[in-house]
């Protein structure tokens, strides 16, 4: 972190607006907000799962899209950032449950790990992975 002239440490802003770009993108999904939704994922946006699986952008949008994945609940914790210049890779703790393919899930505990990129201006994410914590 940088620090001022009197020798504080002030945050990047960018680090609080990928922060504030996390948390909105996670409530879009929630909320099944797909302006929101792709707007936030790169074009090769990538998820790996919690089971190993890789999933496409086209994969992913249109399993929230058409309600094969319903997330109910993605709650994180404190969003840890690590900025380098125009891409950036952040990692938390959340509570999640959804519905997958008609079957909900208990809520359990996830690390993620996501890469973001600033494109044209903007951040979007472009590589997501989950892992349960058991």
């Amino acid at each position: 972190m940088p620090a001022d002239k009197d020798g504080n440490f002030r945050e990047d802003p960018e680090v609080e607006q990928i922060r504030v770009t996390e948390r909105e993108r996670l409530r879009a999904l929630v909320d099944v907000d797909m302006e929101v939704v792709e707007q936030l994922h790169a074009d090769d946006f990538q998820l790996i799962t919690p089971s190993g699986t890789s999933v496409s952008r086209e994969g992913y949008l249109g399993g929230i899209a058409s309600g094969e994945i319903d997330y109910l609940v993605w709650e994180p914790a404190s969003i840890e950032v690590r900025l380098y210049g125009q891409a950036a890779v952040i990692r938390y703790q959340a509570q999640l449950q959804l519905v997958f393919q008609g079957e909900k899930a208990p809520l359990r505990r996830y690390w993620h790990i996501d890469s973001y990129e600033k494109r044209d201006g903007r951040w979007q994410v472009v590589w997501s992975q989950a892992t349960e914590i058991r």
